[in-house]
Order: structure tokens, then sequence, then C-alpha cells
């Protein structure tokens, strides 16, 4: 579906971003593919890997989601959105809300409204774990998101722009993430852990990438996909890094939670099993889960954390992964 299309992806640059570029480039042949970003380093950097010269169906645009203006001169001819910019890092968010509202709840205000002036034909968002019962405000602001977003196809109507979002956890060597940390502080001999007992999601960047492909072709609007994806225990991740290191225990961060929720409780009554993948359905009148085939809801009193999971991923599981992407230096 993306081979003739024209694609745009706001924080293109980012991890999630620059991903999805390489794997669109590789596996289909679209129209144009846009990078919208507000960093003109990190699109010049990223222009070294992905010029135009060598993929002409390339653009790099500059431009900030808050700017609504810049938004609609960049999605007009635009089939589909993915927006992916955000303000993520969680103390950051904390210090600095009034930016994080800004960027990730009336960005998001303007990525709809943009998206409907334009007629784009379809936009997916990146929400996270920490949406679910949020206790910070980077969870609530894209808890915001999902919400903006659902309630977004009620303003298009049954036949215009569609909109959808997926929600997953922590992402393996993206921007931010743990284990770049953790090898850092293997040249001191400690691994500082917050607590022994907390537990991830934990997923790469592929995955990533490949639930957005799915969820794009398979949306009728309204939905939240959400994968199945292992956990891990954050001491097994240090062992995995640095195994020859001693841990210290320091406590939680404020806004940490020990375990994420994927799919609360008190949403399960939203939560259809799509086989591989869950969903979490809008309740819109016009809407109805038998657009899905072979689905069936979860059961009462169901919830997905990274503590009551099935599926994790062991010390050895962890080394492999890690070691892999330092092989590829993806840290």
């Amino acid at each position: 579906m993306l081979n003739d299309k024209t694609i745009l992806v706001t924080g293109g640059t980012g991890s999630f971003g620059k991903q999805f570029v390489k794997t669109v480039l590789q596996k289909y042949s679209p129209k144009k593919l846009i990078i919208f970003s507000r960093d003109e380093l990190k699109q010049f950097e990223m222009s070294q890997h992905f010029s135009e010269e060598q993929y002409p169906c390339i653009r790099y645009f500059i431009g900030d989601i808050r700017d609504k203006e810049r938004l609609i001169r960049a999605f007009k001819g635009v089939d589909y959105v993915i927006h992916a910019a955000a303000l993520k890092h969680i103390p950051i968010c904390e210090y600095n809300p009034f930016e994080a509202i800004k960027t990730n709840v009336i960005g998001v205000m303007n990525i709809i409204d943009a998206a409907l002036e334009t007629g784009v034909k379809r936009v997916i968002a990146l929400s996270t774990d920490k949406a679910c019962s949020p206790v910070n405000l980077y969870g609530a602001t894209k808890l915001c998101l999902e919400k903006l977003f659902t309630q977004a196809n009620s303003y298009s109507g049954e036949t215009g722009t569609r909109f959808s979002c997926v929600r997953y956890g922590n992402v393996i060597a993206s921007r931010g993430s743990v284990i770049p940390f953790f090898l850092q502080e293997r040249k001191k001999g400690v691994i500082p852990i917050t607590d022994e007992r907390m537990t991830r999601f934990w997923m790469t960047l592929d995955q990533a990438v490949e639930l957005v492909l799915t969820s794009l072709a398979r949306m009728y609007g309204g939905e939240t996909f959400i994968p199945k994806i292992s956990s891990m225990r954050v001491v097994d991740l240090a062992k995995a890094v640095a195994p020859e290191c001693s841990l210290k225990i320091i406590g939680t961060r404020p806004s940490e939670k020990l375990h994420e929720l994927l799919i609360s409780i008190d949403e399960n009554n939203r939560a259809s099993d799509l086989g591989d993948c869950y969903a979490l359905f809008p309740e819109f009148s016009w809407w109805a889960s038998e657009k899905y085939q072979d689905i069936k809801k979860v059961e009462d009193g169901f919830s997905y954390s990274s503590l009551n999971n099935t599926q994790w991923l062991s010390v050895d599981d962890l080394r492999r992964l890690v070691n892999q992407l330092e092989n590829k230096h993806e840290f």
C-alpha cells in the first residue's frame, strides 16, 4: 500500500523515524518520503545516509509540530502520516511541563487539524505503555494523544481522514535507552539499579516499525494497537550488559512505576485479541468490531502488565540482543 504513495514522518530524525525510513526505502517504492523535524543538524546527518541523490523520493522538511501553518503546507498531497515527534524524556517533561504540553498535546491537535484540512488518508501516532494509568506528565500527554486521535475520527466522518494509534513499551537502542547508560556505567564497575523488582516491556526498533506498518494497513480509524511483546527484569538487563559489575540499588525516581501496563483492567471492556496483537476499539455509534475477522474479547479482569506477561527475555536473550546491537554500532 506504500508503493507510489506520499508518506510523511514527524520526528523523522529520531530513532524510530530513521528505522522506519530505512525499512520503507528497502521494501517499498514510495512516490515521496518526507522527513519532518525541527533539528537541521539531525536532518543534515541523516541526509548523509539517505541522500536525495541516492533516493529521489526522499524530502527533508524543517518544521515544528507546534506550527500548524507549516504542518498544513507539509501535509499537502500526503497520503499517510506517521506521527513520531514528541518530547519523551520523563524527567525533562516533569521539569518543563509547559513545553511538554505544547509539543505532545497542542502539537497533536495541530497534526489532526492539518490532516483534516489537507485530506490526508490515514494518520497513525506512536503512544507508549506510560499512557496506561499514567503517573507522570509524559504518560499523561500520551494518554491525551490517544484520546485526541480516537475522537478525531468523529470530526472527519465515516469517509474522511482516519486516525489510529499504536501503544508499545521500551525500545532497545532507542534514543534515551537505558542500555547506553549501563554501558557507560560499566566502566566504573558498578551499575545503579532503581529497584531490583522493576520490570519493563521490551522490543526492537524493527518490531516497532513492523507494528506501525501492519497497523497502518489494517486500521479503520479509532483503534489503539498493542503488540504482544516480551518483558524483562532490569536487573537481568544489567547482568547481560555488565556481568562483571556489582549492582547498587538507588531507589525509584519520581514518577516511575515498578511495572508498566499496556492494557489496564479498566480498559479490558474495549480490548480484543487480534491474534498477533491486542487492540482497544473505540465506542463510536458507527464503529463495529465486526470489521475484524476472528477476534475475541479479552476475559473479564484481564490486564497486560510487564509483571504478569507470559513472554520473558532471559539474561542470555538480552545479552544476545545487546551484542548484536553493539556489533552494528547502534549505541
